[in-house]
Formats: C-alpha cells, sequence, structure tokens
C-alpha cells in the first residue's frame, strides 16, 4: 500500500514551509516550531467536562486537563509523545478529546517535565507519580495506560514497573507507534528515516535521544528501552499501532510480537499508508481519526470483557 494522500500533502506542505528540521534548532526552538501545527489540527470535540487541575508529584505540581464525556466507564492515563523534547497538553488536546468520547472513559493528560533542561530519568519519573496519582483518585474505575512515541515508550515502561512494583493495576496498556529501542539500524529506519516521506527523520531522533539520555552506554537499561527488557509476561493486554512509513515501525513491531509470545493478550493494528504522529493529527489525517476511533471502541470491548475489575 502505498503513502495515503493526505498524508504526502501534509508531508509536501512541510517540505514546502521552508522550515528547518528539529534537529537543527535549539530545543525551545523546536517546541515553537511545532505551534503551528496545532493550529493545523484545530479544536478538537466538546466534551461534557474538561477541567486544568494541578497534579502533585515528587518534584512539584504539573499542569494537567481531564477530559470526561460524562460517566466514564474507566480513566485512561495519556502520556504524550514528542521525543521527550516538544509537545504538551495544547499539542494533543484534540485528539485527547476525541479518545475520551470514543472510549467512553475520561482522559488525563499532563506536562511533565521536558529534556535537555530535564533527562532521563525526570520525565519518566513525573509520568510514574502521575500513574501513582490517578490510581490513588480514580474512584475505583479500571485504570488504562496509554502513550503516543516517547509517551508511548514511557507507557510501556511504567507497565513495566507497576508489574514487578506490585501497582498501580492496569486493566489495558495503548502504545502508539511507541519508542522501544535505541538503535537507528533497522529497515524501517533504513526505508524511512530521511525525506520525502517521513514526518519524523533519523536525524531528529538521533537528537532526541542525544538531549534525553546523553550517554549511549545507559539506553540500553529496560527503563529507556523496553524492548531490552528480559521478560514481557504479565503485563496488562495490549493495544499497539504502527505505523508503514515510520521509522519507529520495526521497533513498535517488534514489541508487539514479543508481547504476544510472553503470553500478554495483544491487539495490534499497523497502518500501513500512515506516518508517524499520525494518532494526534485528528481533523488533518482521517486515518488519524479512524485510529482513534479504533482504540476507542477496542477499549469499550476490552471493558465489556468479564475478567476487567469494575
Amino acid at each position: 500500500m502505498g503513502l495515503h494522500p493526505q498524508a504526502r500533502a501534509l508531508l509536501v506542505q512541510v517540505e514546502e514551509s521552508g522550515l528547518p528540521p528539529l534537529n537543527e534548532l535549539s530545543p525551545a526552538d523546536a517546541r515553537l516550531q511545532a505551534a503551528p501545527l496545532i493550529e493545523l489540527v484545530g479544536p478538537g470535540p466538546e466534551v461534557a467536562h474538561v477541567e486544568e487541575f494541578a497534579l502533585p508529584t515528587r518534584a512539584g505540581d504539573m499542569a494537567a486537563r481531564r477530559y470526561s464525556p460524562g460517566d466514564p466507564a474507566a480513566t485512561i492515563l495519556w502520556v504524550h509523545g514528542g521525543g521527550w523534547v516538544i509537545c504538551d497538553l495544547e499539542s494533543h488536546d484534540a485528539m485527547c478529546r476525541r479518545l475520551a468520547l470514543e472510549s467512553g472513559c475520561q482522559v488525563i493528560a499532563f506536562d511533565y517535565r521536558r529534556a535537555p533542561e530535564h533527562p532521563f530519568p525526570a520525565p519518566l519519573e513525573d509520568s510514574w507519580d502521575a500513574l501513582q496519582w490517578v490510581d490513588q483518585t480514580c474512584g475505583g474505575r479500571p485504570l488504562i495506560l496509554g502513550g503516543d512515541s516517547a509517551g508511548g515508550n514511557m507507557a510501556a515502561v511504567l507497565a513495566l514497573r507497576a508489574r514487578d512494583r506490585g501497582g498501580p493495576p492496569l486493566v489495558l496498556q495503548v502504545l502508539v507507534y511507541p519508542v522501544t529501542d535505541h538503535v537507528f539500524t533497522t529497515a524501517s529506519y533504513a526505508e524511512h528515516g530521511s525525506p520525502p516521506e517521513t514526518f519524523l527523520t533519523t536525524d531528529e531522533m538521533k537528537w532526541f535521544w542525544d538531549l534525553y539520555i546523553a550517554d549511549p552506554a545507559r539506553r540500553a537499561d529496560p527503563e529507556a528501552s523496553p524492548l531490552r527488557a528480559r521478560d514481557l509476561s504479565g503485563l496488562p493486554p495490549a493495544i499497539v499501532l504502527t505505523a508503514g512509513y515510520d521509522p519507529l515501525r520495526d521497533e513498535g513491531i517488534a514489541y508487539a510480537e514479543r508481547l504476544r509470545a510472553a503470553g500478554v493478550p495483544l491487539t495490534h493494528r499497523h497502518y500501513d499508508d500512515m506516518i508517524h504522529a499520525f494518532f494526534t493529527l485528528v481533523n488533518l489525517l482521517e486515518r488519524g481519526d479512524e485510529a482513534v476511533a479504533q482504540v476507542g471502541a477496542d477499549i469499550r470491548a476490552a471493558l465489556a470483557q468479564p475478567t476487567i475489575p469494575a
């Protein structure tokens, strides 16, 4: 299957903008450059209740946002992507709104501290604190953990932590084109790590990793590269999404295959005609809208299973 026409049109628009690649910018300028994309995505749908609040962590309060569609069936803690360096509540707002409606769950998103000002493990520790706080305050609802890209990386690591540390109990993990390893030698990096048919380049991923963990020797830690974890058994059921035109494709597929081999109930959905970040580009890419709707349906189906605690 070829690249979806809407994805191709977006890549042409990005190329014609003349904007430099992220790896040629300072982190501060890279964050500013991401802002126009938020405007392109536009607003998400109305949700019954949206609340801004401060989420407490060991390092201080984080800005957070709760999206509740009414009487939520479960709580989803969403860890946003952005290479541990860029993106925030606003970049993922439209997607979180749509996910809340499609899943029938309340979604809680938050602004963890970002690299390089706060390198590994600071973003991960903030996310761990958020998970524990949500577990203590979600009113006994089933707890789902999700994330995209670098957020998917941290969600996968947090699921491993929760297993090894006796909780919080998770009924589901949702990993959207997750970063699972620190190498750049996979076929998907070779095929889709450079323009014109990619939204994320190899050089940008190297830049993200350099800012997150400057010492390459530390990147093999399973808390940075969950694909390196020895044992994936006993983890919560997983929904994993991968994209065909994404340099992260192969490591996402590899993680899904290891989950399945470890006996973890798995739903793997592969979007062969899509680029990295498509899941958050709702309104812009119809396949992004479809994917969020499908994940919402998958979550509803999982919650309907009798093994899911009420």
